[in-house]
């Protein structure tokens, strides 16, 4: 048995010691411990490419911190971007004494061939997206791009392997902590167990549905949420329902055609 899984997986986000036991008991009993979950090749290339993508990144804007240390060691305190081209030009044009000169030289060479190297990761991942029929069917989402359609699919594997959306929900960590004391319960912040890329992806997603593709379930749900609490929770709240549709989606095999929406 997996013990992450066990954690993950299981309905239970109510954090008491009586109803951990309960659900580790009513799992025993009926046989419902889950096994160490093997992905497909399908899975495991797909994780590869998004993974690598994400170091590639990862390192880029290491080196890119470095060029801001360079610069405010040196008294620099204009703001600069040395991802973008004005960046680059003015590093390019900067004069710095040795030995610090060849160490920005190396670091903008270092963060030019990273670019190249995720600029080539990025158009094998559109490709492998646009070849598979689960994330075909994401990418019909509103604000669901190639790349966020590919990484939900990576990090939650087959969607057989969940018997509910609730599941799902609780594996990425978009479930809300109930706690309980004597006769009161209360419902708290998300549990952020699971991937926090994943939850970070959906959030941006929502937010685009909502703000700039103007999808009309969602945004009809963030609205309404928005008003009676604030934009932060409404937001999550939204990435929660949007992870809840992909679910159904993929379960279903069937592309997003959200309930009450007008065509």
């Amino acid at each position: 048995a997996n013990p992450g899984e066990l954690k993950l997986i299981s309905d239970s986000d109510k954090k008491t010691d009586r109803v951990d036991a309960k659900q580790l008991a009513r799992m025993v009993r009926l046989g419902s411990i889950p096994e160490s979950y093997v992905p497909t090749d399908e899975v495991r290339q797909a994780r590869a490419l998004v993974r690598g993508r994400q170091k590639l990144v990862e390192n880029r804007t290491e080196y890119a911190n470095k060029i801001h240390g360079l610069l405010s060691d040196h008294g620099i305190t204009r703001e600069v971007k040395p991802l973008s081209v004005k960046g680059r030009e003015f590093l390019a044009e900067l004069s710095l004494p040795a030995p610090w000169d060849a160490l920005l030289e190396s670091y903008l060479e270092l963060i030019q061939v990273l670019t190249e190297q995720i600029e080539s990761l990025e158009a094998e991942i559109e490709e492998r997206a646009g070849s598979l029929k689960e994330t075909q069917l994401l990418m019909t989402i509103p604000g669901v791009s190639y790349f966020t359609a590919l990484t939900i699919y990576a990090e939650l594997g087959e969607i057989n392997r969940f018997d509910r959306a609730k599941e799902v929900v609780s594996y990425v960590g978009l479930n809300p902590i109930i706690r309980e004391s004597g006769d009161s319960r209360f419902e708290g912040s998300i549990s952020k167990r699971g991937s926090g890329r994943v939850r970070w992806l959906l959030v941006q997603a929502s937010y685009s549905a909502v703000h700039t593709c103007e999808d009309e379930y969602l945004s009809r749900f963030y609205n309404r949420l928005a008003r009676k609490k604030n934009s932060k929770t409404a937001i999550v709240a939204t990435a929660r329902k949007l992870l809840v549709s992909m679910y159904h989606m993929l379960d279903r095999e069937e592309v997003y055609d959200p309930p009450g929406v007008s065509t």
